[in-house]
C-alpha cells in the first residue's frame, strides 16, 4: 500500500524557515515525480514544486523554496525560507509515476506563519 507521510510543518514567524519532509513507502519511487502542493483556507490547491525528470518551482515561491530528494530514503524535502504570511497553508505531497497510473497524495502538514 502506497503511503506518503508529510512532516515538518508548524508555526513560524514571518521571515523564518521550515523544512518539510515527505516519506514515501509501499513501492519503489525511483521513477516517480514527487511534488508539493498547498491549500490555504478558502483558496484552491496550488502547485508549489516538484522533482523528477525535471525540477520545477512555482513562480510564487521561487527564490524562497528549494525542493530536494533522497532516493535512498524515498523522501522529498521542501526547504522554505523567508516565509511570508501568505505561505500559510496545508502542504501536501504528491507522487506521479512517469509510467502513468494514479497519483498518490499524502494527508498534509500544516504551516502557519505569524506576523
Amino acid at each position: 500500500q502506497v503511503q506518503l507521510v508529510e512532516s515538518g510543518g508548524g508555526l513560524v514567524q514571518a521571515g523564518g524557515s521550515l523544512k518539510l519532509s515527505c516519506a514515501a513507502s509501499g513501492r519503489t519511487f525511483s521513477h516517480y515525480d514527487l511534488g508539493w502542493y498547498r491549500q490555504a483556507p478558502g483558496k484552491e490547491r496550488e502547485f508549489v514544486a516538484h522533482i523528477g525528470g525535471t525540477t520545477d518551482i512555482a513562480d510564487s515561491v521561487k527564490g524562497r523554496c528549494t525542493i530536494s530528494r533522497d532516493h535512498d530514503k524515498n523522501t522529498v524535502y521542501l526547504q522554505m525560507n523567508n516565509l511570508k504570511q501568505e505561505a500559510a497553508a496545508i502542504y501536501c505531497c504528491r507522487a506521479d509515476s512517469a509510467l502513468g497510473g494514479p497519483a498518490y497524495w499524502g494527508h498534509g502538514t500544516q504551516v502557519t506563519v505569524s506576523s
